[in-house]
This record gives C-alpha cells, sequence and structure tokens, in this order.
C-alpha cells in the first residue's frame, strides 16, 4: 500500500518544540512563534515531548492555530512537553522524524533548548538530504513526495535556567530561576540575623557559575563557588577569616555562602554545601545551616525579562526561518545587552562545550576567558564589592578621592544597590564615600546665612545591609541644583568633593545638565559627574536600560497577571489598567509585550476617538467568536500620561457602554504599587557592574587639575545600554546628550529604541490585521 500522499506546500509550515529541561520562559517563546508564523502567512505546527513527539508522529505533532497559545505567557514549565529522546540520537529515528516532517508538510523547525538539543537539531539538518533519499530507496515515500521538502531550515532558541550558551548575555528563564533564589534567600535573611546562623545554599549550576555568580551578588553573599574559577588552595583558611572579620571585625549578623552545584577545587574534588557547612561548624563554632534549592528554581511563571526576550527571541526566529536559504548555516537566536541578535549555531556550541572540556584540564583561566565579557565584568565586581580588604588595591594617597553620592528624582529600585556597591569600591580602593541625604535640599539647608548639610561617611555595615532594599535608603528629592547654585557650590567647596556621582532618573540628568553649565561661574563644580540612571520611566538620554525598570516590570506583571485571571474567570471581561511612566510610554509597551496585552496607549502615539473605536471593533470581534468556551479575559494598558481627555476610567466606561452588554468593562489603576518593594534580582546586579564602572571612570580624574577636569567632554556623563554595548555619553559638547538626544519638553530621549515594540504587541494581539481591515471598510459591522 503506497504511503498517504503528502500535500505540496503552498506555504511555510512551522514546526516549534521544546527540548532538554524545561525552563520558565519557554511558553513565551512557543506563543511567539506561533502567532508571528499565522501572522506571516505560515502555518504553525507543536511538536508535543520534544523530539520524541517527532519520531513518534500521529497525535504528536498538531497544527496550532491563533487562540490555541492565549494565556501561555504567564504559564511555567512547558506546555507541549519536554523529553530527552533516546530515539532521535539515534540514524533510524531522525529517520522516522523526517518521514512525519514531510507527511506534515514541515519544512522549518524552531527548537528551543540547550546545547544538546540544538546539537541534534544542526545534526537533523545537515542529514536531511541523506534522510530523504533513504526514505525513497527503502519505498517508504515517493521522489514527488519529498521533491518539495528538499530544504529543511532550523533556527534554536535557547532555553536553558544555568544561562550557560556563549554568545548571549541571556538564555530563556535564567533569570527567572536567579529570582526564585533571590526569594529563598532573601527569607532566610530574618532568621540568619536574628540567631546569627550561617546559610550554606546551593543552587544550579553544573558546568557555568551564572546562577551562582549572580544570585551571590543579589544577596551579598559573604564567599562564592563557582566551576569556571575554583578557589584557590586553602580556600578553608581564606573563607573562614573573611567570614571572621566580617562578623566580629564589622558586626555582621547574618552569612551567606553561594554554591553552585557543580563547584570543585582546583583538584577536581567536588566542594559540597555539607562540606562548607562542617567546615564553618567545626572552625568557627557557627551554627550553619544548608539550603539545596533543587528544582524549585526551575518552577513558577517567568519574571517579566523572560517573558520579554522569549517573545521577542520567538517572534525573530520566524523572522530568521523566513530569511533563510539553503546555503545559511543554522542560527540561534541571542541577545548582547539590549539587541535581539542571530549567531551561528554551532559556532555558539562549540564555544559552550569548548569552556566544559577546559574546565575539565584545569585551565580555569581559559575557561574565564571563553565567558562572555559581562560574566567576567560581573566576577570582577564581585571580588572588589564582596571582600573590601584588598591592600595590594589599596591607591596612593594622592589618588584617592572624595566621593559625594546623591539620589535625585523619585525611588527606584537599585538605586541602593548601585550605592552599596560603590560605597565597597571606595573602600576597596582608599577613597572616601559621602553621602548626600535627602537630594540636594539635603545638601543645602540654609540656617541663618550659613549652611547646614547632611553629608557623612558611610560605612560598610551600613550599606551592606542595603543589599535587597527597595526605595533610597539615604533618601532621594526632585530639586534641582539651579534652586541654589551658590549655596551648592559653597557645599562642594566645604566638603572637598573630588567627584559626584549621581543616582536618579530625568532630574538626575538634568541636576548634572545644570552643574556642568554653571563651570565657568562656579569653580567647585569642575569635578568628574557622572549619572547612573534609575527610575521606572526608564527615559533617560543616552541609555535603553535604567535601574528600577525592571523591578516596576515585575511588580506590573504580577499585578496584571491577577486582573488577568479575575478577567478570564468571568469570561467577558476587559480591564483598562493604567501604568507609570511619565511621557514615556516604555512601561506600558514593554508591560503589554510581556502579558500579551490586547492594546496599549502611550503618549508617543496618543487617543483619539477613532482609534478607540476600532478597538471596541476588535473587542467586539474576539468575544463574539469566543463563545464563553476560551479564558477570554482581556487586559488594555493606558500609560498615565497617554490623554488628558480619555483617562483610564473614561476609557473603561466608553468601552463598557459600546459592549451594550456584550462583555463588562473595568478600570484598574495599582499606582505607586509598580515601584515596588525588594528590587528585581536584574536590577541588583546592574547596579553593582554599572556602579563598578562609573566609579572606574570617576577614579580616572583622580589627580588632574579642575581646568583639565572640566575641558573633558566625559567629565560629565550618563552610563548607559545602548544596543549591544555599555558605554558612557558626553552630556555636554557638540555631540552630547543635552543637544543631540534629549526633548528636554516631553522629558524623554528624542528617539526612543523600544517603539518598535508597539508592533509587535500588535501584531501578537491580533490587532494589526483587524485595524487594517477596518481601514479598508468604511463600517465593519454594518
Amino acid at each position: 500500500m503506497p504511503p498517504t500522499q503528502a500535500e505540496p506546500p503552498k506555504r511555510r509550515r512551522i514546526g516549534v518544540l521544546t527540548s532538554g529541561g524545561d525552563a520558565p520562559g519557554m511558553n513565551g517563546a512557543v506563543r511567539a512563534v506561533v502567532r508571528m508564523a499565522l501572522y506571516s502567512d505560515c502555518e504553525a505546527y507543536t511538536i508535543l515531548e520534544g523530539y520524541e513527539g517527532l519520531v513518534n508522529g500521529g497525535d504528536m505533532i498538531r497544527q496550532v492555530q491563533w487562540e490555541d497559545v492565549r494565556g501561555w505567557l504567564s504559564c511555567g514549565g512547558t506546555l507541549i512537553g519536554s523529553a530527552r529522546s533516546m530515539s532521535f540520537r539515534e540514524r533510524p529515528g531522525r529517520l522516522q522524524a523526517a518521514k512525519n516532517m514531510v507527511l506534515r508538510g514541515i519544512d522549518a523547525l524552531v527548537v528551543c533548548g540547550g546545547d544538546g538539543s540544538l546539537t541534534g537539531a544542526d545534526v537533523f539538518r545537515r542529514e536531511w538530504p541523506g534522510l530523504l533519499d533513504e526514505l525513497i530507496q527503502k519505498g517508504e515515500l515517493t521522489k514527488d513526495q519529498v521533491e518539495p521538502y528538499r530544504v529543511l531550515n532550523i533556527v534554536g532558541l535557547v532555553g536553558s535556567i544555568d544561562n550557560d550558551m556563549s554568545g548571549t548575555d541571556a538564555t530563556i528563564g535564567c533569570y527567572s530561576s536567579l529570582t526564585r533564589i533571590c526569594d529563598a534567600v532573601d527569607d532566610v535573611f530574618d532568621t540568619a540575623f536574628s540567631h546569627q546562623r550561617g546559610f550554606v545554599i546551593e543552587v544550579m549550576g553544573r558546568h557555568c557559575g551564572w546562577l551562582a555568580l549572580m544570585s551571590a551578588i543579589s544577596t551579598g553573599a559573604d564567599w562564592l563557588f563557582i566551576p569556571e574559577m575554583p578557589p584557590r588552595d586553602g580556600w578553608e583558611d581564606d573563607m573562614c577569616a573573611n567570614i571572621v572579620k566580617n562578623r566580629k571585625e564589622r558586626g555582621k549578623r547574618r552569612t551567606i555562602v553561594i554554591v553552585a552545584e557543580g563547584a570543585q577545587d582546583r583538584h577536581l574534588n567536588k566542594i559540597s554545601s555539607n562540606t562548607i557547612k562542617d567546615i564553618l561548624t567545626k572552625r568557627l563554632g557557627l551554627d550553619t545551616r544548608t539550603t539545596v534549592l533543587g528544582h524549585t528554581q526551575r518552577g513558577g511563571a517567568a519574571c517579566a525579562y523572560d517573558r520579554w526576550l522569549s517573545t521577542l527571541q520567538g517572534v525573530e526566529a520566524v523572522r530568521a526561518v523566513l530569511d533563510m536559504t539553503a546555503d545559511s548555516p543554522s542560527p540561534v537566536i541571542t541577545i548582547r545587552e539590549n539587541k535581539i541578535m542571530r549567531t551561528p549555531l554551532m559556532e555558539a556550541v562549540k564555544a559552550t562545550k569548548d569552556v566544559t572540556s577546559l574546565i575539565h584540564n584545569k585551565d580555569f583561566d581559559g575557561a574565564m576567558a571563553l565567558r562572555d565579557a559581562e560574566f567576567k565584568e560581573y566576577h570582577f565586581s564581585y571580588l572588589n564589592t564582596a571582600t573590601p580588604d584588598h591592600p595590594k588595591m589599596i591607591l596612593p594617597e594622592n589618588k584617592r578621592m572624595r566621593i559625594g553620592f546623591i539620589h535625585v528624582g523619585a525611588p527606584a529600585g537599585g538605586m541602593n544597590q548601585a550605592t552599596r556597591a560603590a560605597v565597597a569600591y571606595c573602600q576597596t580602593r582608599g577613597h572616601i564615600p559621602l553621602a548626600i541625604h535627602n537630594g540636594f535640599p539635603g545638601l543645602c539647608r540654609h540656617h541663618s546665612d550659613e549652611p547646614v548639610s547632611s553629608v557623612r561617611e558611610i560605612d560598610w555595615l551600613e550599606s551592606d545591609n542595603w543589599v535587597n532594599q527597595g526605595g533610597s535608603e539615604i533618601g532621594t528629592n526632585r530639586s534641582l541644583p539651579s534652586e541654589d547654585y551658590e549655596g551648592t557650590a559653597k557645599c562642594f567647596e566645604e566638603h572637598k568633593f573630588d567627584a559626584l556621582f549621581v543616582v536618579g532618573g530625568f532630574e538626575a540628568f538634568t541636576a548634572v545638565s545644570q552643574l556642568r553649565q554653571a563651570r565657568e561661574k562656579y569653580p567647585a563644580f569642575k569635578i568628574p559627574m557622572v549619572v547612573l540612571p534609575a527610575t521606572v520611566s526608564n527615559n533617560v538620554p543616552g541609555t535603553e536600560y535604567s535601574l528600577g525598570s525592571d523591578t516596576c516590570l515585575n511588580t506590573l506583571i504580577d499585578f496584571c497577571d491577577a486582573i488577568r485571571q479575575s478577567a478570564s474567570s468571568s469570561r467577558r471581561r476587559v480591564f483598562v489598567v493604567e501604568t507609570q511612566g511619565g511621557q514615556s510610554g516604555y512601561i506600558a509597551t514593554t508591560a503589554g509585550l510581556s502579558v500579551g496585552a490586547t492594546a496599549v496607549y502611550i503618549p508617543e502615539e496618543g487617543i483619539n476617538i477613532k482609534r478607540l473605536s476600532k478597538d471596541i471593533d476588535f473587542l467586539r470581534d474576539s468575544f463574539s467568536k469566543d463563545y464563553g468556551t476560551n479564558r477570554a479575559g482581556k487586559l488594555i494598558l493606558r500609560n498615565e500620561c497617554a490623554s488628558s481627555t480619555y483617562s483610564t476610567q473614561v476609557i473603561a466606561d466608553i468601552i463598557k457602554e459600546e459592549a451594550c452588554g456584550r462583555f463588562e468593562s473595568r478600570a484598574a489603576v495599582p499606582g505607586h504599587f509598580q515601584q515596588g518593594g525588594k528590587p528585581s534580582p536584574m536590577d541588583r546586579i546592574r547596579a553593582l557592574r554599572m556602579a563598578i564602572k562609573c566609579m572606574l571612570h570617576l577614579e580616572s580624574y583622580a589627580g588632574k587639575a579642575p581646568d583639565e577636569v572640566a575641558a573633558d567632554e566625559l567629565s560629565s556623563t550618563v552610563i548607559g545600554i545602548k544596543g549591544s554595548q555599555v558605554l558612557f555619553s558626553p552630556m555636554g559638547g557638540e555631540n552630547g546628550l543635552e543637544a543631540t538626544e534629549t526633548d528636554w519638553k516631553r522629558r524623554r530621549p528624542k528617539t526612543e529604541f523600544w517603539l518598535e515594540l508597539q508592533d509587535t504587541v500588535n501584531i501578537l494581539s491580533g490587532r494589526t490585521s483587524f485595524v487594517a481591515e477596518s481601514e479598508e471598510s468604511q463600517s465593519f459591522y454594518s
């Protein structure tokens, strides 16, 4: 009996599978691939249970439609299943998989998994022509069946909580796992403090120490063990000496040690959490407990970053499929800083395996050299802040500086962590860190004619306790130096500031701009000044990322997930949620992408009655097709400044009125809840990395004359992420941020990188095609 005739492809058929382990965010990637494929006029298929489903075929390969992936963003694990397939590792298994794909007409595959799964995908593609020829020779398929599918395109997405793939800063799931770890360690802080206990926390990471390193940074761990850089011989003495110093000399009441599951010494002997516990208990008499977090690190819903990352990478994967030719190497979708990129798959896999080989060969310096620059920077920053006693790091007297730390603007997650890191670095190098309390008004408080300021030196123990604290412990204020230039200059002179470290949002940017412009009249301002952007609005010129924005997004998606659950339970309800962000729509747009919002209203685009009418038509259409069978709750996000006329409540009321009883509408305003409590792990670790870079920059001006400092454009600067780079941008000058990148009236950058995300929000909500159809007809419902 001849085999079933495969239908010739009329359009691309794209299959998506998740393989190996599971990681939070994989569902977001599958959702994005499916909806982007359908938007691109392709067919979408999900393969259940990874490669095993590809080998077994039948019902394990399912065509999916738009509504089939609704609500997937907030679900943990992988809803299409993941399995390590032994049969696919052998050629007969891959032969059967190829047959099943041809019979289903699938000519492209998006694979989300680790390096083993992606290697298997590339092997499958290389063997593909031979597999088809073998199927013809065996009579399992005819030449006519096979001919339309001679080219197989494969694109990889990296789903791994370990973040162990070279060539990318982050893998899908790693930041969600880091969040679980930080939540667990934060929860034991109180117990450790109350009882003066030590805790040894074991985290995942057999060959990669990313989770261990980042959790050590995020929780202020006293000691760290990672596979890439084992401790030197005699580490037991070094660890105990550091912990004794922290506890007895500095007065620290809690002790945290983070160890990766793959930790080992320089002779490849395993270092277990129990070994560390026994050392602390026997040598120091420290009441020490171990906590092995295990698979709890994999569980739960994805954090904001992983939702954003998986969605954008899923969209890019479909674009890569459509761009590929027979000669194109299989790409893996990666991210560098803030830029989604395509990297040759096998180059990334080879570099990943090379790191593991170097570790096994005891070439630890080589292994670290192959890690990404970001990883090495974090490791350097941790070493120079966790144990601030490095006699060789102390600078000579003439290179030490008195550095003022000031927070300007609204509070944001990461402010304390940036200041804590910089203070620890100051003590490592011999600088004097001076906290300026309550912003510029705190610096200059006038009583009679004499300024009385709230400026004092910060000690290590005080700032160390800020490791997981939200808000601003030294206080922040929106006031600017222009309100009292003379008093500000006198205070600069009185406290002999050699440099100024400013943490804050657009007000911080404005403050440094004013100080720079006032240098000619007030020589006290001729010192190096750096702005580390920290604001939930993410509206500071010179950077695509501000501290606090990730904390805000995580708080907001938690709120939206709860709201959506209510809306879905009621079946036919729309919630209009008001987001913060001022005149920048970044938070609304990114949150909309992360929660699968139906529409997002932002100041950059505004709101008008025509747009509202189209969106109400879209809602009518969506609910009319649903018939109450799906979880049909919907969200619309509105930035607080999107319109002065169409408020959140007004929009909700209009939708309710126009729904004519077919569905309901409610308004929800989370307000300052969005500023969050404890900062997210991303804001914590980036605060450290950025702060150390800022300190190195300020240090470069030590010993320079005031006029020499003022003549340097980079003496007043903003640190930021731009595309795939972290760099400093000058504020003044012909090409400075003040003139070229700042929309002073709207308090935001002139060019906003994220605006293109609005199109992605519309595409994945299904709104783009509907609006296009609406514009072609005068009355959609006539």
